[in-house]
């Protein structure tokens, strides 16, 4: 297992330009499935979770070639053949090949996805989409088998705006007779992303970014040339380096409008912020004021920046709450804050956090993606040297994480 060796203490200033969308990456990849030519895609991360899907395209038969920022996917030559658990476990995002190898040859066989252990995942609503674009869905154990004479257009209504379950049903609808309606559709950037995406190979796709979304089926879609956007998770968390330990730290090349759930809260807390549409110059606040914060799907206040939030909040004069909405399973990270000095208890959904404490260095071990940031968040500002172990965690979803912040003067390095 790798590890982060982190002497914390350092003053962080200089730029941060962040990458391509893990959360958009991952659903195009699969997505260029259903084109009939090639596709190329700019942007896309060097992260591990990209080399996991690539080893699935190629597994399927695609030809896949990665220059840099592009990915070309050549999927001409696909066999449709069961995807077996040793790769689709590898992450949560394989299950997009789900959606769309059903779009495209309406039948597909595969295991359950894997990911993050952050709670109870279910892919129901994604089922209750295919079932209602007429597949019926076979379960053994772990693994699905779904198959449909051909997919009609039909009435989706998501129980909870999911953004899997959303992307799921636009890949598998694409290509469906007729027209689909899907309501209660989760609004993230990301759902714009691949909307645009698929209307580039020529798809018929309207109301992405809001609740109500229209699919009119078309019998082929061709290759195309597109953009991830970038990371907005990856920009808040770098924005929360900043306001930890960071002199005039810029943060470039974000959507400022993707992280306003988080700059509203960071500019409550009294975090000096300089905000451009491109960029966000941010610097350590002092005297920062505790607050509430309740995560929510988009424009809510993101899940996936809750846990390195906790980290900026064990500095504020006071007692702050956070309550988690989407994940049941996503306070794993408290035990090595408290470990590090922190002063944090948990009921059910929500934590209290009493501050300010001060950070010590210790050993502590990253159980998840998101908690892996909040850690190494807690490492930068800590007193002494943090071993952070399990980082394949973190490195799944930040790219080139460690030669980012040495750029800006952390003293971080990575060991085995």
């Amino acid at each position: 297992m790798k590890k982060m060796v982190i002497n914390g203490g350092r003053i962080l200033t200089g730029e941060i330009k962040i990458s391509g969308a893990k959360n958009s990456a991952v659903a195009l990849i699969p997505a260029a499935l259903l084109s009939d030519g090639v596709v190329k895609i700019d942007n896309i991360p060097n992260i591990s979770d990209i080399d996991a899907l690539r080893e699935i395209l190629e597994y399927l038969g695609a030809t896949v070639v990665r220059d840099k920022s592009y990915i070309t996917i050549d999927s001409s030559e696909i066999v449709n053949k069961e995807i077996p658990e040793n790769i689709s476990k590898k992450l949560r995002a394989s299950y997009y090949f789900m959606s769309a190898l059903l779009g495209k040859y309406k039948h597909v066989e595969m295991y359950f996805p894997g990911g993050c252990s952050i709670g109870a995942r279910p892919i129901d609503q994604t089922l209750k989409a295919f079932r209602a674009l007429g597949a019926t869905v076979k379960e053994e154990g772990n693994k699905f088998t779904i198959d449909a004479e051909e997919l009609i257009g039909g009435h989706v209504y998501l129980d909870m705006p999911s953004v899997g379950a959303t992307i799921n049903t636009l890949l598998a609808s694409v290509r469906a007779k007729g027209t689909t309606i899907l309501e209660n559709a989760a609004k993230e950037p990301e759902i714009v992303n691949v909307a645009t995406f698929l209307n580039n190979m020529g798809a018929k796709i309207t109301g992405a970014g809001t609740s109500e979304i229209r699919i009119k089926g078309v019998s082929k879609l061709t290759g195309c040339f597109s953009e991830v956007i970038p990371d907005r998770i990856e920009a808040g968390t770098y924005v929360l380096a900043g306001a930890l330990i960071g002199k005039d730290l810029k943060i470039s090349n974000l959507i400022s409008e993707h992280i306003e759930s988080l700059t509203l809260k960071l500019e409550e807390m009294g975090v000096p912020l300089k905000i451009e549409e491109d960029s966000i110059v941010v610097s350590k606040g002092e005297h920062l004021k505790p607050v509430n914060v309740k995560t929510l799907g988009y424009p809510g206040f993101p899940t996936d920046l809750q846990q390195p939030l906790t980290t900026l909040l064990t500095q504020c004069e006071g007692t702050s709450t956070l309550e988690e909405t989407i994940y049941e399973n996503r306070f794993q990270n408290v035990e090595y804050l408290n470990k590090m000095g922190a002063d944090i208890t948990i009921n059910k959904r929500k934590i209290y956090i009493e501050g300010k404490t001060p950070l010590h260095g210790e050993e502590v071990s990253a159980t998840d993606l998101r908690a892996g940031a909040c850690l190494v968040l807690a490492a930068l500002a800590a007193k002494g040297k943090t071993v952070v172990g399990n980082v394949e965690h973190v490195l799944r979803g930040y790219e080139n994480m460690i030669e980012k912040l040495s750029n800006v003067g952390a003293d971080i390095k990575e060991e085995n």
